[in-house]
């Protein structure tokens, strides 16, 4: 191993450990931003739905541990690790974290709710109108990184999603309180958040507004000091001795869904499909590691679409997929290339 990969590889242990000891559950990463471990199961001949029931590890976000002899573990079978994750949605934090990107998105400059957030509509019991100040420590920054790359080459597309922050938290009338916020060698911001326990904040990519992405459960953010193929993650001045601070309520509602309403006297159609078809499928795709993961969830897609199964299957593939690594924004687009190409006459 070449001296600088040792040093950052020993680097990022040292930042994975300061982050356990604030109960951060973490995993090793490589410089791809990809669990450094592989699948133990990657050679199954049948497909194998394990988190890390095994004992082993390579199960990805579900390796994650605040325990310092687990950490040095993990790292100490991906020596080549040169970052680290921490898992979102895990007790004691909870973790949430507000992905501000810096790509441009087709419909940026609109920022509508999600689906199911109550159009226009302010949440009673919400805290006063947002402070103007609150948002200027989202706004990007100008000049010339530590990293050398100019912001001011991100600056109009980070402030996309930023502007589509500060409109929802108007619309909505919430405010983003002080908290850690990670600043990422594109140019971007992770803002750290957390949830009650009992709340579950799926993964989601823009859909909150063009060019937010969220990381809840199942999902993890690259950690401060992470050296990946494009630069290293950063805490942003001032934030680093914070504690992730609560998510507000009104935002919290808008990014996680509400429990769908469970009627025990409801029973199935004639048409309803059996419990349990299209799982071998899902499964399928929950195996799939590095470098198979679009493969195999465009190959699984097709035979849904081929088999009837197709818009059943689609959000628990994509649930899948997510779980191995993709961005729920790129297993929709396999899925739809699936559905087309299936589909044609």
């Amino acid at each position: 191993m070449a001296t600088t990969d040792r040093r950052a590889a020993t680097l990022a242990l040292a930042h994975a450990l300061s982050a356990a000891e604030r109960g951060l559950p973490v995993i090793p990463l490589s410089r791809t931003k990809l669990p450094a471990l592989r699948s133990p199961h990657r050679d199954s001949p049948d497909p194998l739905v394990c988190r890390g029931e095994c004992g082993q590890p390579g199960h990805g976000v579900h390796d994650a541990s605040a325990d310092p002899a687990t950490v040095r573990a993990l790292f100490a079978a991906a020596p080549w690790a040169t970052g680290y994750g921490i898992a979102c949605g895990r007790a004691p934090h909870h973790l949430v974290g507000i992905d501000l990107d810096t790509k441009p998105a087709p419909d940026a400059g609109k920022y509508p709710g999600p689906s199911y957030a109550p159009g226009g509509e302010a949440y009673a019991g919400t805290a006063s109108a947002p402070d103007p100040e609150a948002y200027a420590r989202l706004a990007p920054t100008t000049g010339t990184s530590r990293t050398g790359a100019s912001a001011d080459a991100t600056s109009n597309t980070a402030s996309d999603s930023t502007a589509a922050l500060r409109h929802l938290a108007l619309q909505h009338l919430f405010t983003i309180p002080e908290t850690v916020v990670v600043l990422t060698p594109s140019g971007g911001r992770h803002l750290w958040l957390t949830a009650p326990p009992e709340v579950v904040v799926p993964n989601s990519a823009s859909r909150l507004a063009p060019g937010i992405d969220i990381r809840g459960a199942g999902g993890y953010l690259v950690g401060p000091g992470s050296l990946t193929t494009r630069g290293i993650y950063r805490t942003a001045p001032g934030t680093a001795h914070l504690a992730p601070a609560p998510c507000p309520g009104a935002l919290l509602r808008l990014i996680a869904p509400p429990a769908r309403p469970h009627h025990p006297t409801d029973r199935p159609g004639p048409h309803a499909e059996p419990p349990g078809r299209g799982h071998g499928l899902v499964h399928f795709v929950l195996a799939a590691h590095e470098g198979q993961r679009n493969t195999r969830l465009f190959w699984a897609a097709c035979r849904a679409y081929e088999n009837g199964l197709g818009p059943a299957l689609t959000d628990p593939l994509t649930e899948a997929a997510v779980r191995t690594g993709l961005t729920e924004r790129e297993a929709r687009a396999t899925i739809a290339s699936a559905a087309r190409l299936s589909t044609a006459s």
